[in-house]
């Protein structure tokens, strides 16, 4: 882009496979002949390329009519890339989450992205068949811009055989618009089946407005600042009970209601930072649904759906006071025990018996002298 903005002369440039007339590739074929008013040059085969450039495939074409049948809208497949791409993992240790997991099942094209913490799914209208394809956040990213200013899209997958891989077939997702065919291929791997994470049974449901969720959250969030926990990682507390969602920080260190309609009541805990994201990928008028404390938060809105998965509900500065006043009181108790042990003195060698009782008329009288026999003496 850089080079064709840099060519003058005239707003037309012709970019043409190099002929015989060029020397080195040029004339084997493996180059381009640019020519833009007096300006003639030659680019050769892989210039401009590095270790960083993403391998994937763009087609530019100029029609006169129309060359796409449009099966969906180009800002309908915008924003829903951009609603589970959030949801993906930016860590190069695990590529399968860090793809969008594409499926067309059902007539619906199913869009899925997940990071073991959240997830995020989205459902839009299509045609019939079956596929799938796992594409890297980094080629969604750069897909998402292209669509907001594509007029007519065509999405469809592709599977030929890749001689740089045995011969063996590679899956590609396929976007055609009017001026561009993008083929964006699909990553080797198994997806986690997530379809056995979504909860079946609820035992509160909430409705209310995201974006006064998400004031709340951030506001209880930023008024800590005495532990070494990241601002948005601390955990917040949600209350569901008569027609309000309750966001609490821990200790009681404040609290923020929403208005809602409820159903049921339910208290579940949270990472701040999960939370403000699904949030926000919901957006407007989102409903909550609680199956428990251990299973995860459950958000829908218009054929979209999240999830959040929980954390152990902080105790309170008063129970936790308690506990420890209960562990201290016990602590000292034992060793109180111990150092009596300690003082006691100890018999050493075998215990002395008692000596019988004699009774006195069991004593024998001595003898008198004049009675006693003389005993020589040598």
């Amino acid at each position: 882009m850089s080079y064709l903005k840099a060519l003058a002369g005239s707003n037309v440039v012709k970019v043409i496979p190099a002929n015989g007339s060029a020397s080195g590739l040029q004339a084997n074929g493996k180059g381009l002949k640019v020519v833009c008013g007096n300006h003639q040059s030659y680019v050769s085969d892989g210039a401009w390329l590095n270790a960083n450039t993403p391998f994937t495939f763009c087609q530019v074409r100029v029609s006169p009519s129309y060359a796409v049948m449009p099966n969906l809208g180009g800002n309908e497949l915008a924003d829903a890339l951009l609603r589970v791409l959030p949801f993906t993992d930016a860590d190069d240790a695990r590529p399968v989450l860090q793809c969008v997991k594409v499926v067309q099942k059902d007539g619906k094209l199913t869009l899925i992205a997940a990071d073991g913490f959240t997830l995020g799914e989205i459902n839009l209208d299509f045609e019939a068949g079956e596929a799938e394809a796992l594409i890297n956040r980094d080629d969604v990213k750069g897909l998402i811009p292209a669509l907001r200013k594509a007029k007519r899209v065509k999405v469809s997958f592709e599977q030929k055989p890749d001689s740089d891989n045995g011969g063996l077939l590679a899956k590609s997702l396929i976007v055609d618009t009017e001026l561009i065919k993008y083929s964006l291929p699909s990553h080797e791997g198994s997806y986690p089946d997530y379809g056995k994470v979504f909860p079946s049974d609820f035992i509160a449901t909430a409705s209310f407005d995201t974006k006064e969720a998400i004031k709340a959250c951030q506001s209880l969030l930023a008024i800590w600042f005495d532990d070494e926990t990241k601002g948005l990682y601390r955990p917040l507390t949600l209350t569901v009970a008569d027609n309000k969602v309750t966001i609490e920080a821990k200790e009681d260190r404040g609290s923020m209601v929403v208005s809602a309609e409820t159903s049921g009541e339910a208290k579940i805990a949270v990472a701040g930072n999960y939370l403000i994201k699904a949030l926000r990928a919901c957006g407007g008028i989102a409903e909550m649904k609680l199956a428990s404390p251990q299973s995860p938060i459950a958000l829908t809105v218009d054929g979209y759906r999240c999830l959040v998965m929980p954390m152990r509900l902080p105790e309170s500065k008063a129970v936790a006071e308690a506990e420890a006043v209960a562990r201290e009181t016990e602590a000292k108790a034992e060793a109180e025990a111990e150092t009596k042990a300690e003082t006691k003195p100890k018999r050493r060698g075998k215990a002395r018996q008692p000596e019988p009782e004699v009774k006195p008329e069991e004593v024998a009288e001595p003898e008198p002298e004049e009675d006693r026999e003389p005993v020589a003496v040598a």
